[in-house]
């Protein structure tokens, strides 16, 4: 992952160990059919209220394609976070192309409810 081209608006940014959670968690969550992929599908969630948190791409070119993100975020009290690289985030997302941002969705019955839960409070820790 090249960390070169991070961009300091992308705040906050995960560090390497928390990278690997979040993409791991966006993994299951497609799998569970529980993620939207892309700025506008994020965006919609959010606006939606069915948004648990949304993890967005620093090396995204220009980044402020995804900066309205962070404020319709804060808005709605839902947790957000940076990871380096847009390929590596496709790549959880389980799509060949790279994706700059993607929610994760409330699910009832879900079995990554506590996952899902203990990831927020890690991610929030980090906006503090």
């Amino acid at each position: 992952m090249s960390t070169e081209a991070v961009n300091p608006k992308a705040y906050p940014l995960a560090d390497a160990q928390l990278t690997i959670t979040i993409l791991d968690l966006i993994q299951q969550a497609a799998n569970y059919k529980q993620l939207k992929k892309g700025a506008n599908e994020a965006t919609k969630t959010l606006n939606r209220g069915i948004s648990e948190f949304v993890v967005m791409a620093a090396d995204t070119e220009p980044l402020e394609i995804l900066l309205h993100l962070p404020l319709l975020a804060e808005d709605k009290n839902v947790p957000y976070v940076f990871v380096p690289s847009k390929q590596a985030l496709g790549r959880a997302c389980g799509v060949t192309r790279p994706v700059i941002a993607c929610s994760v969705t409330s699910n009832e019955g879900s079995q990554l409810k506590s996952q899902i839960q203990q990831l927020k409070d890690a991610i929030e820790k980090l906006l503090i």
